[in-house]
């Protein structure tokens, strides 16, 4: 549930287990299969779409700070920059690639048990995904995305309410049914759905974890016509239901019940 373009302050690695997807990044579309290793930098938006019902990665953050103390060395000093020029997604060979799960996994159940232990897991993760994406030659090279599609994935990033297709089809200087499938073919999604997933992404920094507002006040704050319109979203983008989905998150809450009630 990682659906809204974003950039952020620290250094972001995501590694495919299975499935498939695609990211948006910057004006370019990027393919992921599993045993693909993605950079993102802190210079660079990015949103994660088109992604099939049995997708799965890994993914890890690591602050500037952390990064600065682990990036000593002269092989390391692009991890130091803001947008690096280059191409930072590669596809790993399989062996390489299941190594480097089993240490995202390792790091993660470090985590729950000792902090110290689980810092010196992320900088041996960080530096490890480094050099396995260093020994990797499959580069993806990624697909430029075409300026009217450029256009409506900035708009309705900052409101998924923004326009109907007509308006935004004006907006991008093409024809509704042009609009479409230019987007369609580069995104990999339709419209339609890249703006339910905005709103998704939207319920979902509204309402947390049900304590600051009601799930149908989040849901219709984030643009769903209604919370039926909502929930067949919910179940199409994650594969279950909003309280199954709250369940394995949070724990028992309140999420299966649309005024946000135990």
């Amino acid at each position: 549930m990682r659906t809204r373009r974003h950039r952020h302050a620290e250094l972001e690695i995501d590694l495919v287990v299975r499935g498939s997807a695609s990211y948006l990044v910057g004006e370019r579309r990027y393919e992921l299969t599993p045993g693909t290793l993605t950079w993102l930098f802190p210079g660079q938006d990015h949103v994660l779409v088109d992604q099939s019902a049995d997708h799965e990665l890994w993914w890890a953050v690591f602050r500037p700070a952390f990064v600065a103390r682990t990036a000593t060395t002269p092989h390391t000093q692009p991890l130091l920059e803001q947008d690096p020029a280059g191409r930072f997604s590669r596809r790993l060979e399989p062996g390489r690639a299941g190594r480097l799960d089993a240490l995202f996994g390792e790091v993660r159940a470090a985590e729950a048990r000792d902090d110290a232990l689980a810092n010196a897991g992320l900088a041996y993760l960080l530096i490890s995904a480094w050099r396995a994406f260093l020994e990797s030659d499959d580069v993806v090279e990624g697909v430029d995305l075409h300026p009217a599609v450029e256009t409506v994935v900035r708009l309705l990033r900052a409101d998924s309410r923004a326009g109907d297709l007509a308006a935004l089809a004006r907006v991008a200087g093409l024809s509704p049914s042009h609009l479409s499938r230019v987007f369609k073919a580069q995104t990999g999604v339709s419209i339609g759905r890249f703006r339910n997933q905005q709103r998704l992404q939207r319920f979902l920094l509204l309402y947390g974890r049900g304590r600051r507002m009601t799930a149908l006040a989040a849901a219709l704050e984030a643009g769903f016509g209604s919370y039926a319109h909502f929930h067949r979203v919910f179940r199409q983008e994650t594969g279950r239901s909003p309280s199954a989905f709250a369940r394995e998150r949070f724990g028992p809450g309140p999420l299966n019940r649309p005024n946000g009630e135990a």
